[in-house]
């Protein structure tokens, strides 16, 4: 069993401002099911948000949701999700010094930060909106006050369709790229042989940790500057640029998810595949 691991937003669901390929989501739906595919959702939403984007636009029920910027793990088995407390309990282990309350109140007055609603926080998770025009300031901000001090990563990003900055303190032993790489141990899969589907700012960590990236011909154009750089950095990186054309898909959303398996060979052969088109898939 391979597996797919992708984004929700932007990435699987077209929820941005390009054309996006009605018939890429059913698919998905169905290759996903007859190849055999441990699929992932590794997303910034929390459980009801991802249960309403399923309803929503029709994508598939997962095998595992790595919900809330990777840091709740959940298994869906018979219809029913099953919360992975092993994933929990090695986070508490491993960033003993996370406390998500200290966190809080060293940045409680930094100008441009507003705290995110309660449902988009946990445990885990400590999220804000930033004003996006002071990003550099309140960065600079932020390290001054947090920096190394809570066993944290700091992840900016920024959501082109709302026009917000968004920022996320997370213990830096559960985010999206670790509890990917929490994932695939358990289901016994190397890195290498897992594939990783993003389009925006926090999806640069699992992107660029080794395993099979594809980035959506929609990403964010600064993610895609960066995950140049770190492959021109390591060459050792694999990371396929979805281009369109391929089965009369355009490569955006889900249609590029399609087309940077089958680059990969998840869903079996590419030319044959895409035998009456001229652009294969063959990366960038």
């Amino acid at each position: 069993m391979q597996i797919l691991a992708t984004d929700l937003d932007r990435t699987l669901l077209p929820n941005g401002k390009w054309e996006s390929d009605s018939e890429a989501i059913p698919l998905f739906n169905r290759l996903t099911r007859e190849n055999d595919i441990l699929l992932v959702y590794v997303t910034g939403r929390n459980l009801d948000l991802t249960e309403q984007a399923i309803r929503q636009y029709g994508v598939r029920f997962p095998d595992v949701l790595c919900s809330d910027v990777g840091t709740t793990i959940r298994r869906y088995e018979q219809g029913q999700w099953h919360l992975d407390e092993g994933w929990s309990q090695h986070v508490h282990r491993t960033s003993p010094r996370w406390d998500a309350s200290a966190l809080a109140a060293a940045v409680s007055d930094i100008d441009g930060l507003r705290e995110q609603e309660p449902e988009h926080l946990n445990l885990f998770k400590q999220s804000y909106y930033a004003r996006h025009e002071s990003k550099e300031q309140i960065l600079r901000e932020v390290d001054a006050r947090v920096k190394g001090r809570f066993d944290e990563e700091i992840v900016y990003s920024f959501d082109s369709l709302d026009g917000k900055g968004l920022l996320d303190f997370l213990p830096h032993s559960a985010t999206k790229q670790t509890a990917l790489e929490y994932v695939a141990s358990a289901f016994g899969s190397p890195r290498e042989e897992v594939v990783f589907c993003g389009d925006s700012g926090n999806d640069i960590f699992p992107l660029t940790a080794g395993f099979c990236g594809v980035l959506v011909k929609n990403a964010d154009e600064q993610l895609v500057e960066n995950v140049h750089a770190a492959m021109k950095a390591d060459p050792r990186l694999q990371v396929y640029f979805a281009v369109g054309g391929f089965m009369g898909l355009n490569g955006n959303y889900a249609s590029g998810v399609i087309e940077g398996c089958f680059h990969y060979g998840l869903f079996g052969d590419a030319r044959s595949a895409g035998s009456d088109n001229d652009d294969l898939p063959q990366g960038v």
